[in-house]
């Protein structure tokens, strides 16, 4: 077994492609509209499906905006860099809410981006 991809309610289709393709560099990997359902599905990630995990992002076509509830933690993407990684985000238009840093209890270096609806995404910086 391996993971496939984690599903993601988005409000703004266009919005949220422009930030995971153009703020975190990742690739549109296939999009299809389910018109009869009045939904999008956008696939996004760093690789081929085949061999990486990735996001799913649905955009269903009535739905403007959705509250993220209490139960979704965050997406965890690995970075040489930490610091470097918020820099990129920041001079790309995303925003940083947890600047690079040792974790609270610990020693590896972590950060905190938000997409543009408010999706927590970890930056996980890697061991040298």
């Amino acid at each position: 077994m391996r993971i496939l991809h984690t599903m993601l309610r988005v409000g703004d289709l266009k919005r949220s492609i422009d930030f995971y393709t153009n703020v975190l560099g990742m690739q549109v990997l296939r999009q299809k509209d389910y018109p009869d359902g009045r939904f999008t599905l956008a696939f996004v990630g760093y690789g081929a499906e085949d061999k990486e995990a990735v996001l799913e992002l649905t955009h269903n076509w009535d739905t403007g905006k959705y509250d993220l509830g209490t139960g979704y933690g965050h997406v965890a993407l690995e970075v040489d860099d930490a610091y470097k990684a918020c820099d990129e985000v920041k001079r790309r238009g995303g925003r940083v809410t947890r600047e690079a840093g040792p974790m609270k209890h610990g020693t590896t270096v972590i950060a905190f981006v938000e997409d543009p609806d408010g999706y927590k995404i970890e930056f996980i910086q890697r061991k040298h």
